[in-house]
């Protein structure tokens, strides 16, 4: 027989996997950062980002301490540490920024639906007053996803550009 789960722990355990997806996020970002070169526009929304990730694992904290819950150092540690590893793994590609922009991309669109259902979850289970919290992070997600997006083009031509002269072009 299958073990019974409450809405409320439903949330709280969705609250929890959002907190370490956003610290596989700055895992992510941050050493994308660092790195970049030839891609300003990119530096800045990540570093725009970087600082609204910041503030969003601050509001689920306060979510997760509304409810009489803390964040998961496990469910952190090792989604931090898949995150660093991806970012690893890019650094060895030619077209490192091309990679990083989809996966970019598609992480954005990750945490939207993330934060999509954990807002649903939370009107199921009577936390309502989580709502719009949760609702900021979305808003900060979809803009960001929609920015990503609207880079790809001029991305693109920019790393073909530097190729084509022989400049590194990479990052």
């Amino acid at each position: 027989m299958a073990k019974t789960t409450s809405p409320h722990d439903v949330f709280v355990d969705a609250l929890r996997n959002a907190h370490a997806m956003e610290k596989q996020a700055l895992s992510i970002m941050q050493p994308q950062l660092n790195r970049l070169e030839h891609y300003p526009e990119i530096s800045q929304l990540l570093d725009r980002h970087i600082q609204e990730t910041d503030v969003q694992i601050k509001r689920l904290d306060e979510i997760l301490d509304s409810v009489g819950a803390s964040a998961s150092g496990l469910k952190d540690a090792g989604l931090s540490l898949t995150g660093s590893m991806a970012a690893i793994g890019h650094t060895l590609a030619g077209d490192e920024i091309l990679k990083n922009t989809f996966a970019n991309h598609a992480f954005e669109n990750f945490e939207i639906a993330a934060y999509v259902s954990l807002i649903t979850t939370a009107d199921l289970c009577g936390a309502g007053s989580a709502v719009s919290l949760l609702q900021q992070n979305l808003d900060e997600e979809r803009r960001m996803a929609a920015a990503l997006h609207e880079s790809i083009d001029a991305v693109t031509r920019r790393y073909i550009s530097l190729a084509a002269t022989g400049e590194r072009a990479d990052i």
